[in-house]
């Protein structure tokens, strides 16, 4: 059975790249792991230092909607990193895509 892997890509203020990293492996990802999310990879992209990227893998995307509606919508998110992270993001773009779980389990960050 496939899953889905959400890839999100961040464009960041200049300047925020460290800062953003930061509160992501401080804050967030701790946050997503006690929210049971599946986070296979993030980091700063490779090609350009202003761009970052997060993968989530999810059993399809209804479970994808309830699980950011529960974690967006909670009190440690809001009252959390949120801002910080939101002020250092000037867009993003979310594509999300049907994969194989070994696919996904190559992609896995270690």
């Amino acid at each position: 059975m496939k899953r889905l892997l959400e890839i999100r890509s961040y464009n960041l203020r200049p300047g925020t790249a460290d800062e953003f990293h930061r509160l992501v492996v401080e804050q967030s990802v701790p946050m997503l792991h006690r929210w049971g999310v599946d986070l296979v990879a993030y980091g700063p992209s490779p090609h350009d230092p202003d761009t970052y990227f997060l993968m989530r893998a999810y059993a399809d995307d209804s479970g994808r909607q309830a699980s950011q509606d529960a974690f967006y919508g909670s009190d440690e998110w809001r009252n959390g990193p949120r801002q910080a992270i939101v002020d250092c993001i000037e867009s993003d773009a979310t594509i999300s895509l049907e994969l194989d779980p070994a696919v996904i389990e190559a992609l896995r960050s270690r």
